[in-house]
């Protein structure tokens, strides 16, 4: 296969520096070999394939660092009244409503129906974190065949929680190691990590077989962490410490963890989070849904803690995210100079990459990963190294994204056939929503 040449006209290789003019990037055998002036790169590499992408802009692919493919579910799922507060959210309708009522045919509807929109939006990496404890066992397996076909690179989880039962947890760990062993023998885009639920629903054994197993496995661990005032809150009257502290205490905050929320933190947990090498993913729109609050995301990023941008599979549109992300910390501190464009273009790309402890993946270098995508450049006003980053966060969204590869293979080309039926993927996705409705009425 020849190698190829993307030629735009502007190109982010590292955020927040600024965008470079009229250069592009050569690509063999899924890797940047090249990236150089556009006049370069035609008059040394006469014999590649040329991509002319002129108002366009060459990006790293974004890296959505926390989603719940099978959370599309429950979006419009009739409900007699809004929850009232996180716990209620969680015990009266999250839990019994949704979680509790997961099977393998709603997940594979929804991770195909996921992985699409995911994809339209610029995301070439993403996470999962599945919550289903009846899904148990397989249920990795089968998300995995579905994400293989549409050609993301991905972690998947299994989020154990002993709120079921001690058994149940079991099961739980037990997904995730016998995944994880399995994808690092076959290799491949498709990974797997550790992953449990809370301080409040996971016992420190529990807590402690977890990461045990990921240092045998070699793999990081995931949990929600803080998502709102209540786990600080029982951490303290349980363990006389707030969670990052009681994580400390058991040995196991470090740079093996990825927590994700992290709202409702204490100056001392900052610290311990950029001291230990901890890794957050930001959901700042889902943490509006629920109530839980606003991450102190400046403060992390300021202290240089490792911080990507996640879905939460709440609103699954990235460029509203990263809005968000931008906006929202400028209210909330009274200071329009936090959380600058550049900054958050980082967390959606390299961040979310660090985050998941990708292996050159997030940047446009030489010698990293073809995980690229091309934004549509012509903007209400003029654009230029100065403004590009705010430029793409505020007017730009999914229906100008031109081109998305991951591993130098194109997954979405406007204007081509795009390898899915779309309207195939929405039925399927409507009969197993109405499924997990009609149990939810039950």
């Amino acid at each position: 296969m020849p190698s190829m040449l993307i030629l735009p006209e502007w190109l982010i290789s590292v955020a927040p520096q600024p965008p470079l003019h009229y250069w592009g990037v050569r690509i063999n055998d899924g890797v940047i070999t090249h990236v150089a002036p556009n006049a370069d790169l035609r008059q040394n590499f006469p014999n590649s394939t040329v991509l002319e992408a002129p108002r366009q802009v060459l990006s790293p692919g974004f890296v959505n660092a926390h989603t719940h493919l099978y959370g599309v579910l429950a979006h419009g799922l009739p409900l007699g009244k809004a929850p009232a507060g996180f716990w209620p959210f969680l015990h009266d309708f999250w839990w019994p409503m949704v979680e509790d009522r997961i099977d393998h045919d709603m997940l594979k509807a929804a991770t195909a129906w996921q992985c699409v929109q995911m994809i339209k939006s610029g995301v070439t990496s993403f996470y999962d974190c599945l919550e289903g404890p009846h899904s148990l066992p397989g249920c990795l397996n089968v998300q995995a065949k579905i994400v293989e076909r549409f050609g993301q690179r991905a972690f998947l989880s299994f989020e154990t929680t002993e709120r079921v039962s001690p058994e149940n947890a079991q099961l739980g760990l037990r997904e995730n190691a016998d995944f994880i062993r399995e994808r690092k023998r076959m290799g491949g885009l498709v990974q797997g990590l550790m992953c449990f639920h809370t301080t409040f629903t996971c016992g420190p054994e529990m807590i402690a077989s977890a990461f045990d197993l990921a240092s045998e496995l070699d793999c990081l661990v995931h949990m929600h962490c803080s998502e709102g005032t209540y786990e600080p809150e029982q951490a303290v009257r349980n363990y006389g410490k707030r969670p990052i502290e009681y994580y400390a205490d058991l040995g196991v905050a470090g740079n093996r963890m990825l927590a994700s929320q992290c709202v409702q933190l204490s100056p001392h947990e900052v610290d311990l989070i950029a001291d230990r090498g901890i890794r957050v993913a930001h959901m700042p729109l889902s943490n509006c849904e629920v109530g839980g609050g606003i991450a102190p995301v400046p403060e992390l990023t300021a202290r240089g803690a490792i911080v990507g941008l996640g879905t939460d599979s709440y609103i699954d549109n990235f460029f509203e995210v990263m809005r968000s992300a931008f906006l929202i910390h400028k209210a909330h501190r009274q200071d329009p100079a936090v959380m600058p464009a550049g900054l958050v273009w980082k967390m959606a790309t390299l961040g979310g990459a660090q985050a998941l402890n990708l292996n050159k993946v997030g940047c446009i270098q030489e010698g990293w990963q073809a995980d690229l995508q091309l934004i549509d450049a012509d903007f209400p006003t003029p654009d230029g190294e100065w403004n590009l980053y705010d430029q793409l966060i505020l007017y730009r969204n999914p229906e100008h994204i031109r081109l998305v590869m991951t591993a130098g293979k194109t997954l979405y080309q406007a204007g081509q056939p795009a390898g899915w039926d779309e309207s195939d993927l929405r039925r399927d996705l409507h009969l197993q929503a109405n499924r997990l409705w009609e149990k939810a009425r039950d």
